[in-house]
């Protein structure tokens, strides 16, 4: 007979924001009067930049004819992008790369999940608390940890990093043995950023504790502050101790075009169980071979268009929007008596709940009498009960307006 894999089974509930949608939906059908805002899931809503569709247009039109029509594309990424990835966001910041370092995907969700399967099945990981759900559900559905505890809302076998006011919501290195950590630098969901000298005492805690870095930079664009880095590659060491993973949902408006890419250096290297030393860099060029067609030329071509001088300045024009919008959620609410970390290096705003107040029981609280969609901290892990999550990725009359209903509700008194 077929057996399931169990540790889908481990799993509680639904994916978070499934769970949100569910909840929107339904009171959206009970009150189809209201006037809903969402500042809950990360979704762009800006167009993408014409500089953008014109490479995109041109591609297209190249798929319509003979000569110059293409099949299957390189697995890992046409030389085209991987080369503009090198000279736009890694030569500029100082940072030497070969071009078979460099292997482009479908998206920093796939690629975070993927990445563990070139590492073994005994591996012990830890993850910063608040967390972004799929890197933990992916450990979970791979068996690298053990039941979920429902009494402490966390899986057994698991190393929790605590993100709290105390350390201003910035993952520490770990006390105990790890193999792998993941971190996003600035933080999703928190919003938060670490300094470069935070992360350079990561990559020293890495080499001399002998683990690996899964370095998520989603949000490298949105970084205002000159000490916080865009690349884990510069601090020096690390190529040594990182891979690194980068979307272009956030900074070009990706999230419904799909494009993303991994950074595997030669230096960095896991084991056999044996002692011996491997080279990452061919284990994932084999896994993309096997197992992925690779992105679409259109697509890539796209991306390409966005390291151009003209998508350059569209995409940051963009960028500077939703930072405008994350400016609007902080002052406004910290105006209004909430306590607002983030929105400073990321479109992210982490906001305290008020008087005490359960996550999920804040986030129906402003969807039924604000009609404002967050997002609980609660899901990203334990230490987030008593926290949401807002975005500002909607329009700035959207902003401005759900920031003065959480406002008008006066709940600081």
């Amino acid at each position: 007979m077929a057996h399931v894999n169990e540790n889908y089974l481990k799993l509680p509930g639904n994916y978070l924001f499934a769970t949100i949608a569910k909840k929107v939906e339904a009171y959206s059908k009970a009150h189809p009067e209201a006037n809903i805002i969402r500042l809950g899931i990360g979704d762009v809503t800006r167009p993408l930049a014409p500089a953008i569709i014109d490479a995109m247009h041109k591609a297209v039109d190249e798929m319509g004819k003979a000569e110059t029509f293409r099949g299957y594309g390189p697995e890992q990424g046409y030389d085209f992008l991987r080369q503009a990835i090198i000279d736009g966001d890694y030569k500029t910041r100082g940072i030497d790369l070969d071009l078979d370092e460099v292997f482009v995907g479908d998206g920093a969700k796939t690629d975070v999940a993927c990445i563990q399967e070139i590492f073994g099945d005994d591996l012990k990981f830890a993850v910063a608390d608040p967390v972004y759900p799929v890197y933990l559900d992916s450990n979970v559905m791979f068996g690298h940890t053990g039941e979920w505890n429902a009494e402490k809302g966390i899986y057994d076998g698991v190393v929790y990093l605590p993100c709290t006011p105390e350390n201003g919501f910035k993952a520490e290195p770990p006390k105990e043995k790890v193999d792998i950590v993941y971190l996003c630098n600035p933080s999703n969901p928190t919003g938060t950023a670490m300094s470069k000298e935070e992360l350079t005492n990561w990559v020293k805690a890495a080499k001399e504790n002998n683990f690996i870095i899964i370095y998520d930079s989603a949000y490298e664009t949105y970084i205002t502050e000159p000490d916080v880095p865009h690349s884990i590659f510069e601090i020096e060491g690390a190529k040594e101790v990182a891979i690194e993973l980068r979307s272009y949902s956030k900074c070009a408006g990706f999230t419904g075009t799909r494009c993303s890419y991994v950074v595997v250096p030669h230096a960095c290297v896991a084991y056999k169980k044996d002692g011996t030393a491997v080279e990452l860099n061919p284990l994932w060029n084999r896994r993309q071979c096997t197992f992925f067609n690779g992105t679409p030329y259109i697509v890539q071509r796209a991306a390409e268009a966005y390291y151009s001088p003209e998508g350059q300045k569209q995409c940051l024009a963009d960028v500077e929007y939703y930072m405008e919008n994350a400016h609007i959620i902080r002052d406004g609410l910290t105006e209004a008596g909430f306590t607002v970390y983030g929105a400073t290096n990321s479109p992210y705003a982490w906001v305290q709940t008020p008087n005490g107040m359960k996550s999920w029981d804040f986030f129906d609280l402003l969807l039924e009498k604000a009609h404002v969609v967050t997002t609980p901290g609660s899901g990203f892990g334990p230490h987030g009960e008593g926290y949401l999550r807002l975005t500002a990725f909607g329009t700035k009359e959207n902003t401005v307006e759900a920031v003065k209903r959480i406002a008008d509700l006066k709940l600081f008194k």
